[in-house]
């Protein structure tokens, strides 16, 4: 094979989503905690799976369907990066039908430079590190198959040498989850380029759509809210001069009549999402610049969740709204008690994807948003998110603990701007010291199998075969006494019996430290104890 096509990228993805798949819980179970946090393999496939069911068609267009499905999917941190690496290469395959192989090396090195922007402080001994060491070995290839012959073998040497790069890698045993899924990947890609048979694109089932409620709009409606009308542009030499073209005076036009309009030009594509009441109107005065390469018309009365938003957008806005992460029926009652306008399901081994956030904020209809993620394996998709959305302004607060979105949520003032109130909760944050008591799944320094262990933020503190001894020895580690308020959070297979018994005990053990007890069901943790 002398050059790629969107064809064959798009099974070579899908390719690198079937050998993922195969390993994906062998990928969970490298923790770096002996607690049941694992679940990089799960994050990581269905961020590539997401991608799986974009068009095959030339190969800048197929690759940056692939890369927006990947983006709106990403789950977790490795999900996040995994999705940047492919933006890279949609990047490096920008305007070509298809790619040689000096172009193909150029997209992968771009796929680098991408997920090390990603990541505001990278860290070596992490999948940046296998992806940076495979793609320099096989720089230089003479063909495809040379390529994926250097890749593989350089990335796997180098996979096996991040525990000499992390020492919490090294104290664990394992080597670095995020790099097992990616060399995962490349396996299937090279096995797709062989014509090796592979999870055909987009055959696995998406998530399952709403239906449409045709009663939503009768004979007797009128139409209230418009068509939420979007499709790329390509623009035609025959019809505007490209090199001279300012796409502006489009935007200009769009902006005069519709609304919610998102718009961009990337070469000579451009990308339109506008609310009309006249969509036909829109088409007709665009196709004057260009032709459309795809199309989509909804009448907003019908579309799942728009009807909702679009009524609060007529309606009028709210000031201030607030999305937050947790897992728990309990623990998501407290915090829409607190004022929370949106409580995403998910936390540890249940990251939700970037798509469920650009929902809850289109949900809420705010001048500006703040997200508490609550978990640090939830941030960068918290923050993709918000780099994504384009409706108001996100800001989020890096909240990486329940506790920690607890009091960030107790502290909130409302009545503040959100410039003042980010600053505020950081530095607030910065006094708190969160600890948590989960059952090991493996033999560790801290403890064997089965036992309960105590750890803050990466940090193993004690291990106990007793849940309620090694929630107080953690207490002590924590130096429970030196801060006024404690909250307690009891999980989801911890009895309320024993809760209220572990609150009578630490408040006799620390009478001038004021003890909350909130019974938060959570998974994974059987407590959570926040200090402030």
């Amino acid at each position: 094979m002398e050059t790629l096509n969107g064809k064959r990228y798009l099974a070579m993805i899908c390719g690198g989503a079937a050998r993922l798949d195969a390993s994906r819980q062998e990928i969970n179970n490298l923790n770096v905690f002996p607690i049941p946090d694992g679940d990089t393999g799960d994050n990581m496939y269905m961020t590539i799976e997401a991608g799986c069911h974009a068009a095959a068609g030339r190969l800048c267009d197929t690759a940056a369907a692939v890369s927006q499905g990947m983006l709106t999917g990403a789950r977790g941190n490795s999900g996040v990066i995994l999705s940047r690496i492919f933006a890279g290469l949609t990047k490096g395959f920008a305007g070509q039908e298809e790619a040689d192989i000096r172009a193909f090396e150029k997209a992968f090195q771009a796929g680098v430079e991408e997920a090390y922007h990603a990541v505001s402080t990278p860290v070596e001994g992490t999948i940046l590190t296998v992806l940076r060491e495979g793609v320099a070995a096989a720089r230089g290839s003479k063909d495809f198959d040379e390529y994926f012959d250097l890749l593989i073998p350089a990335m796997d040497l180098s996979l096996q040498h991040t525990p000499d790069l992390l020492d919490v890698l090294k104290k664990a045993g394992v080597v670095d989850s995020g790099g097992a899924g990616l060399l995962c990947i490349a396996e299937g890609m090279r096995a797709a380029l062989h014509g090796e048979p592979v999870l055909p694109a987009g055959s696995a089932a998406p998530a399952t759509a709403q239906p449409v409620d045709l009663n939503a709009f009768t004979e007797d409606s009128v139409l209230e809210f418009g068509y939420c009308t979007e499709f790329l542009l390509r623009l035609q030499r025959s019809k505007v001069d490209l090199d001279t073209f300012d796409e502006q005076v489009i935007a200009d036009w769009l902006a005069a009549h519709g609304e919610s309009l998102v718009f961009f030009r990337d070469g000579s594509i451009i990308k339109v999402h506008v609310h009309t009441p006249s969509p036909g109107d829109i088409l007709n005065h665009c196709q004057q610049y260009g032709e459309f390469l795809t199309l989509k018309i909804e009448n907003m009365t019908l579309q799942h969740h728009e009807n909702k938003m679009d009524e609060r957008f007529h309606t009028g806005r709210k000031a201030l709204g607030v999305v937050t992460v947790a897992a728990g029926k309990k623990l998501r009652e407290t915090f829409l008690e607190m004022g929370v306008d949106e409580v995403i399901e998910g936390g540890q081994t249940m990251n939700p994807p970037v798509q469920r956030f650009l929902e809850a904020f289109d949900r809420i209809a705010a001048d500006s948003i703040l997200v508490l993620p609550n978990n640090g394996n939830i941030l960068l998709t918290a923050q993709q998110a918000a780099a994504m959305y384009d409706k108001c302004r996100i800001e989020v607060l890096p909240t990486r603990s329940l506790g920690e979105g607890y009091f960030a949520l107790a502290s909130l003032d409302t009545s503040e701007t959100i410039d003042d109130i980010v600053p505020e909760l950081t530095e607030a944050l910065e006094g708190t010291v969160t600890g948590l008591v989960s059952r090991a799944i493996r033999d560790s320094e801290a403890g064997h199998t089965g036992d309960y262990l105590g750890f803050s933020g990466k940090d193993m503190l004690c291990g106990s075969p007793d849940r309620q001894e090694a929630l107080l020895t953690l207490a002590r580690k924590l130096e429970t006494g030196s801060h006024d308020i404690a909250v307690l959070f009891s999980g989801a297979d911890t009895p309320a019996e024993e809760a209220a018994d572990s609150l009578e005990k630490l408040s006799a053990a620390w009478p001038r430290t004021e003890f909350t007890l909130i019974e938060g069901g959570q998974p994974v943790y059987d407590y959570i104890l926040l200090l402030c």
